[in-house]
């Protein structure tokens, strides 16, 4: 399959423009979200099956292949998404690149695993990191498929490797665990889903990359890319130091159930700021010289994100208790202080995501790499200091440099594309209106069922709690319900 060029002057209507990017944020999350679906059921079963030592012990290592994996592709997959021009040439020189560096991090965390191990204070990390070590030139294989896909915001057609990775690695790693291997179970999982998604994605797009470097592309795609390696690792370090914090000043016990508690709002609440990034960039990128439109667009999804968003928080902070129980058992209750502030943390973490994406769009990916390190040069104190708190003070670290760092991104943003507090607030107003009315019928339903198992509690406040959502959400906003529910296909559409 041949990749062709394309400019924002080629596009249709912005209307039709606007849908069609709507649609892919919709097909995107409807594939993050059967995804990380089967990722909860398999950590609902498999923390029946494992303790939180094996949780912690495996978290040592995947660690160390997360903080390592923001170098896998040095930027250059955003670069392609951004280039208007050579596309084919540049898809074929990410490739190669991507292989190139697939192999040397392989090599590099399988000579290095003693020394975490050390680091630690844990020798099974040695042998659980080599293994995982393979995940780099695995993941190298399908990358530039899956960026393709990114690009044309074909995400339905993405849904496929990404939801084929979840269900393998759930059904290779709850087999593992119940027969017997123990933290091992974590790991092949792992691989397993990696393999899935490489095979799938090959299948699903029919781009057939020739080895070649095109040398007088390399230095622009560099360019470009060379300051999102600087945000890359400081989000892999914002994502991981928590744990390494825990890990090491609180021991295996304690990083089990941080991760746990940690695991519900990243798969529910915090997907979706990724999910956005993913579908947003590449439509940011198309309409970069229209800035009335890009405006618009800033604007645009933070209304509709904070439609997602706030019910997802406001519901987890209030039914955690039940939600733990229900989901991983009582052994875990440890985890619902951490839960409730991790709730809040992603609400107010989610109001300034689009931020970065309209920086990179604007071709100014420095500033979004110097707001990563002033964010990075916060969080490491409050954490470290949090720590002596416990895994609640950790929590509380992170929503506290959370709010800070949301303020800036939004205040630089502002600037940026010409819009104010207000309007943002506009945009907001409505979803949280709604959420209270979700928190004031939630509340009652859970103390109603007090007594009751935990799984009906929750079910109990989540549909009395998403029901009045909805019915607010249809008085406050009604065109924001209508569009969406035309963009899923249940009604006609409505004008963008």
């Amino acid at each position: 399959m041949a990749l062709t060029d394309d400019r924002a002057s080629d596009a249709a209507d912005t209307a039709e423009l606007g849908t069609t990017a709507a649609r892919a944020v919709l097909w995107n999350y409807a594939s993050f979200a059967a995804g990380k679906v089967l990722v909860l059921v398999t950590m609902a079963v498999l923390a029946r099956l494992l303790t939180p030592e094996d949780f912690g012990i495996v978290g040592y290592a995947t660690l160390v292949v997360a903080y390592l994996a923001v170098l896998k592709d040095l930027g250059l997959g955003a670069a392609l998404i951004q280039r208007r021009d050579e596309v084919e040439g540049s898809a074929e020189t990410v490739y190669v690149a991507n292989l190139i560096l697939g192999a040397f991090l392989t090599t590099v965390v399988a000579l290095s695993a003693p020394l975490v191990a050390g680091f630690f204070r844990e020798p099974l990390v040695t042998p659980l990191l080599r293994v995982l070590s393979f995940t780099f030139i695995l993941e190298a294989l399908g990358s530039v498929q899956l960026v393709l896909l990114r690009r044309n915001m074909d995400f339905r057609r993405k849904m496929i490797p990404d939801v084929g990775r979840s269900i393998v690695k759930g059904v290779v790693s709850i087999v593992a665990a119940a027969t017997g291997f123990g933290v091992w179970a974590l790991v092949w999982g792992q691989l397993a889903g990696v393999l899935a998604s490489v095979i799938l994605s090959w299948t699903v797009l029919p781009w057939r990359p020739r080895l070649r470097i095109h040398r007088h592309l390399l230095p622009s795609l560099m360019r470009f890319g060379a300051p999102l390696i600087i945000t890359d690792i400081q989000y892999a370090i914002w994502a991981n130091l928590d744990y390494v914090v825990v890990g090491r000043l609180l021991g295996d016990a304690a990083l089990g159930v941080y991760t746990l508690a940690y695991r519900l709002p990243e798969l529910l609440i915090q997907s979706v700021w990724r999910v956005l990034a993913q579908a947003v960039f590449p439509f940011f990128s198309s309409i970069q010289e229209d800035m009335a439109l890009l405006r618009k667009g800033f604007l645009a999804t933070i209304r509709y994100t904070q439609v997602v968003i706030v019910p997802l928080c406001f519901g987890l902070f209030i039914a955690a208790d039940p939600a733990v129980g229900a989901l991983f058992g009582d052994q875990w209750s440890a985890a619902v202080p951490v839960l409730r502030l991790m709730a809040v943390f992603s609400l107010v973490g989610s109001i300034g995501v689009n931020a970065g994406d309209v920086y990179k769009a604007l071709g100014r990916s420095d500033v979004l790499a110097k707001l990563s390190v002033l964010e990075l040069i916060a969080l490491v104190p409050a954490l470290i200091f949090g720590a002596h708190h416990g895994i609640v003070g950790v929590a509380w670290a992170h929503a506290i440099v959370a709010a800070l760092d949301t303020s800036v991104r939004l205040l630089v943003a502002t600037r940026m594309v010409g819009t104010t507090a207000g309007e943002i607030w506009r945009q907001m107003r409505p979803s949280l209106a709604a959420g209270g009315w979700l928190a004031a019928t939630a509340v009652p339903a859970l103390w109603l069922t007090r007594g009751m198992p935990d799984p009906v509690r929750l079910l109990a406040a989540a549909w009395a709690g998403g029901l009045a959502y909805l019915i607010a959400m249809w008085r406050y906003d009604p065109v924001v319900i209508k569009r969406m529910a035309g963009w899923l296909g249940l009604r006609r559409k409505v004008a963008a």
